[in-house]
């Protein structure tokens, strides 16, 4: 097979073809080393509207949204070739994204790949059509039949800091419902989202303009997508800010819109856990890819008595991280993704201190990093739940440590956000835990330790934090529409 590592410049998909961008080219940058990787290709709007039209194209004037094992065919041809690439995808991902690989052996690149097989099996499998049965409405006996169908063309804008796993929980659900597609990557990761194009195109017999990529260095082009009337759905995944004006453009259509938003996840330590393994587990998590997942809980709430406890184990536990290259197959907290981000986690450590907050451990870049856009894991104590950077979505290896009085008072703290996304409760009595869990607002939740994320499991949150969920059997009925036809009995 030939390489997907660019050589020069990476190309957009559209129409099945790979083509150079109407702008030329943008670089895309090492995050862990500032240095200038390669070029990848810089759509513009005529390229974002040929892809439009692709993608109307193939799903009005092909079986490809009827064709339900053939759907599942091109999947598994999908899934197939992104393994046998997969070396190759890890060096992209660990160079651009600055992933750490251990992390590219599950959720950053293997797990997602391997999870369109549950896609290409749902597409074969899931119940089409439901006989209702016979009814007599206005004396007239008529037999309904419940069928669900594809919506139509999906517009995916998606984020960098997980782009394959946020990639293909779009690509796939919405293939397999029978849906066409343009993908629009964030203009961090190109060359992630650039290398499906290409095993698309040269290894899959997925017809031409069903899946379209258009990279490019001007974030406000997917907002074409969400305008577009030949666009029948949105599906976004990122910043609450964003997924605000993503909704109200849709709304200029009526389009449906599906949104993955921000977090302030809460980590409820209750007075039965072991205090050390709780509080242990939140501080390792808050570091894994530098914090850089909207579901990490970065609010780690303690009871009062056990408060100066929790925040020692939590500054041994952080200070004991140290970020590094994420080529090292040890390390667990790498690099920010720009000088951008960097520069944003560093402003809200800050705003905590003029807020009355204590820096525990961390605060910095670290001393052994010249280069790459590193920050150190950081502890943040005595701030109220009221303060900035305890109400925010941070974006970085940052934890927050709050007292609670109860239970009643943790769950309280908890659900006083506006986001609803994960949290995690840690504990021993059955009963509080159930009680406590039943409290806390949010889409997902671990008990002890339990992990939430599987292909058949559906994430997203409450409130701010989005609406809709992604994957599972409710992520992939987000991509369908549902008609009732009703025969004359």
């Amino acid at each position: 097979m030939s390489s997907l590592l660019p050589t020069a410049e990476s190309r957009l998909l559209i129409g099945g073809k790979l083509v150079p961008g109407a702008d030329g080219v943008f670089d895309t940058v090492n995050p862990a080393t500032e240095e200038i990787i390669g070029q990848a290709a810089n759509a513009g709007g005529a390229d974002m509207d040929a892809a439009i039209a692709a993608a109307r194209t193939a799903f009005d004037d092909t079986d490809w949204s009827r064709d339900h094992a053939f759907r599942a065919r091109c999947l598994e041809q999908l899934r197939t070739a992104l393994q046998a690439h997969v070396d190759e995808l890890r060096e992209i991902t660990i160079a651009e994204a600055g992933a750490p690989t251990m992390l590219t052996r599950g959720p950053q690149l293997e797990g997602p790949v391997a999870d369109l097989g549950y896609c290409a099996s749902l597409a074969e499998t899931y119940n089409w059509e439901t006989d209702l049965g016979i009814a007599e409405p206005m004396g007239i006996k008529s037999r309904r039949v419940l069928r669900r169908e594809a919506i139509g063309v999906v517009g995916a804008i998606t984020p960098w800091n997980f782009p394959h796993q946020i990639n293909f929980a779009k690509l796939g659900p919405a293939l397999a419902a029978g849906n066409t597609l343009v993908l629009k990557p964030a203009p961090d990761t190109p060359w992630c989202a650039a290398a499906v194009g290409a095993v698309i195109a040269e290894h899959t017999d997925i017809p031409p303009g069903v899946v379209n990529i258009i990279t490019s260095a001007d974030h406000t082009i997917g907002a074409r997508l969400t305008v577009d009337p030949r666009v029948d759905m949105v599906s976004f995944t990122g910043s609450t800010l964003t997924g605000k004006a993503v909704m109200a453009g849709a709304a200029t259509t009526l389009k449906k819109a599906f949104l993955e938003l921000g977090g302030k996840s809460a980590f409820i330590v209750l007075d039965d856990a072991n205090l050390a393994a709780a509080v242990g587990v939140a501080a390792f998590s808050v570091c894994v890819h530098a914090g850089q997942g909207c579901a990490i809980t970065t609010r780690l709430l303690v009871p009062r008595a056990a408060y100066d406890d929790a925040v020692q184990v939590a500054a041994a536990t952080l200070s004991g991280i140290v970020p590094g290259d994420p080529a090292d197959p040890r390390t667990i907290c790498g690099p920010l993704i720009s000088q951008r981000q960097r520069a944003r986690v560093e402003r809200y450590l800050e705003i905590a201190v003029a807020e009355g907050g204590r820096i525990v451990t961390g605060g910095g870049r670290p001393a052994n990093r010249e280069r790459g856009y590193y920050i150190e894991p950081t502890l943040i104590a005595d701030v109220a739940n009221t303060s900035t950077v305890a109400r925010e979505e941070i974006f970085g290896p940052v934890l927050v440590v709050i007292p609670y009085d109860g239970d009643d008072d943790a769950i309280r703290i908890a659900n006083d956000s506006p986001y609803g996304l994960s949290g995690s409760v840690w504990g021993s009595d059955p009963d509080r835990i159930r009680r406590v869990t039943e409290g806390v607002r949010t889409g997902t939740l671990s008990v002890n330790g339990g992990i939430w994320y599987s292909a058949d499991a559906p994430f997203g949150g409450y409130k701010q934090s989005g609406i809709g969920r992604e994957m599972g059997i409710a992520g992939f009925e987000e991509y369908l529409e549902t008609k009732l036809i009703a025969y004359q009995a």
